[in-house]
Protein backbone atom coordinates (compact mmCIF):
# COMPACT_ATOMS: atom_id res chain seq x y z
CA UNK A 1 0.00 0.00 0.00
CA UNK A 2 1.33 3.44 -0.83
CA UNK A 3 0.74 6.89 0.58
CA UNK A 4 -1.37 7.64 -2.53
CA UNK A 5 -4.11 5.21 -1.53
CA UNK A 6 -7.34 6.82 -0.35
CA UNK A 7 -7.45 4.31 2.50
CA UNK A 8 -4.20 5.70 3.83
CA UNK A 9 -4.00 6.61 7.51
CA UNK A 10 -3.63 10.33 8.19
CA UNK A 11 -1.82 10.83 11.50
CA UNK A 12 -2.23 13.40 14.25
CA UNK A 13 0.64 13.24 16.75
CA UNK A 14 -0.25 14.20 20.31
CA UNK A 15 1.92 16.83 21.96
CA UNK A 16 3.92 14.21 23.87
CA UNK A 17 5.39 12.94 20.56
CA UNK A 18 8.36 14.91 19.20
CA UNK A 19 7.39 17.02 16.18
CA UNK A 20 10.36 15.61 14.23
CA UNK A 21 8.41 12.34 13.92
CA UNK A 22 5.73 14.07 11.81
CA UNK A 23 8.37 15.77 9.65
CA UNK A 24 10.16 12.46 9.05
CA UNK A 25 6.91 10.75 8.03
CA UNK A 26 6.08 13.58 5.61
CA UNK A 27 9.52 13.16 4.01
CA UNK A 28 8.37 9.62 3.21
CA UNK A 29 5.12 10.99 1.69
CA UNK A 30 2.80 10.17 4.58
CA UNK A 31 0.22 12.65 5.86
CA UNK A 32 1.25 13.46 9.43
CA UNK A 33 0.83 16.55 11.57
CA UNK A 34 2.04 17.27 15.08
CA UNK A 35 0.02 19.08 17.73
CA UNK A 36 3.11 21.29 18.09
CA UNK A 37 3.00 22.36 14.45
CA UNK A 38 -0.63 23.44 14.62
CA UNK A 39 -0.32 25.11 18.04
CA UNK A 40 -2.62 22.65 19.82
CA UNK A 41 -0.58 22.10 22.94
CA UNK A 42 -2.07 22.29 26.40
CA UNK A 43 -5.41 20.82 25.33
CA UNK A 44 -7.01 17.99 27.24
CA UNK A 45 -6.62 14.47 25.89
CA UNK A 46 -10.34 14.51 25.07
CA UNK A 47 -9.90 17.72 23.05
CA UNK A 48 -6.89 16.25 21.22
CA UNK A 49 -8.87 13.14 20.27
CA UNK A 50 -11.85 15.26 19.23
CA UNK A 51 -9.60 17.38 17.01
CA UNK A 52 -8.05 14.30 15.39
CA UNK A 53 -11.50 12.76 14.86
CA UNK A 54 -12.87 15.98 13.34
CA UNK A 55 -10.01 15.93 10.82
CA UNK A 56 -10.34 12.21 10.09
CA UNK A 57 -6.90 11.56 11.57
CA UNK A 58 -5.64 8.64 13.63
CA UNK A 59 -4.12 9.91 16.86
CA UNK A 60 -0.67 8.67 17.92
CA UNK A 61 0.44 9.08 21.53
CA UNK A 62 2.75 7.78 24.24
CA UNK A 63 0.01 8.50 26.80
CA UNK A 64 -1.37 4.97 26.73
CA UNK A 65 -3.46 4.80 29.95
CA UNK A 66 -5.44 7.98 29.29
CA UNK A 67 -6.13 7.22 25.64
CA UNK A 68 -7.12 3.61 26.29
CA UNK A 69 -9.65 4.97 28.79
CA UNK A 70 -10.86 7.60 26.29
CA UNK A 71 -11.20 4.98 23.55
CA UNK A 72 -13.56 2.87 25.64
CA UNK A 73 -15.46 5.92 26.93
CA UNK A 74 -16.05 7.12 23.37
CA UNK A 75 -17.23 3.68 22.24
CA UNK A 76 -19.60 3.47 25.21
CA UNK A 77 -21.09 6.87 24.27
CA UNK A 78 -21.34 5.90 20.61
CA UNK A 79 -18.75 8.49 19.56
CA UNK A 80 -16.67 7.74 16.48
CA UNK A 81 -12.94 8.34 16.03
CA UNK A 82 -10.43 7.53 13.29
CA UNK A 83 -8.31 5.33 15.51
CA UNK A 84 -5.70 5.61 18.23
CA UNK A 85 -2.15 4.27 18.16
CA UNK A 86 -0.43 4.02 21.54
CA UNK A 87 3.16 3.22 22.38
CA UNK A 88 5.72 3.09 25.11
CA UNK A 89 8.22 5.96 24.89
CA UNK A 90 10.73 4.97 22.21
CA UNK A 91 13.70 6.71 20.56
CA UNK A 92 12.63 8.88 17.62
CA UNK A 93 14.20 6.58 15.01
CA UNK A 94 12.49 3.49 16.41
CA UNK A 95 9.16 5.33 16.64
CA UNK A 96 9.41 6.33 12.97
CA UNK A 97 10.41 2.83 11.87
CA UNK A 98 7.48 1.21 13.68
CA UNK A 99 5.00 3.83 12.48
CA UNK A 100 6.15 3.24 8.90
CA UNK A 101 5.59 -0.48 9.41
CA UNK A 102 2.06 0.16 10.68
CA UNK A 103 1.26 2.73 7.96
CA UNK A 104 2.26 0.25 5.27
CA UNK A 105 0.17 -2.59 6.72
CA UNK A 106 -3.01 -1.05 8.16
CA UNK A 107 -5.65 0.96 6.29
CA UNK A 108 -7.59 3.94 7.56
CA UNK A 109 -10.76 1.82 7.43
CA UNK A 110 -9.12 -0.82 9.64
CA UNK A 111 -8.21 1.88 12.20
CA UNK A 112 -11.72 3.36 12.60
CA UNK A 113 -12.79 3.15 16.24
CA UNK A 114 -9.83 0.88 16.98
CA UNK A 115 -6.83 1.14 19.25
CA UNK A 116 -3.51 -0.40 18.20
CA UNK A 117 -0.27 -0.85 20.11
CA UNK A 118 2.82 0.22 18.17
CA UNK A 119 4.81 -2.56 19.89
CA UNK A 120 3.03 -5.01 17.55
CA UNK A 121 4.84 -3.44 14.58
CA UNK A 122 8.50 -4.27 15.22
Amino acid sequence: MSAETSLFIRLYLDEDVHKRVAAALRLRHFDAVSAHEVQRWGLTDEAQLAQAAAEGRTLFTYNTPDYVHLHFAWLKRGQQHSGIIVSDQLPIGETIRRLLSLLNRVTADEMKNEIRWLQAFK
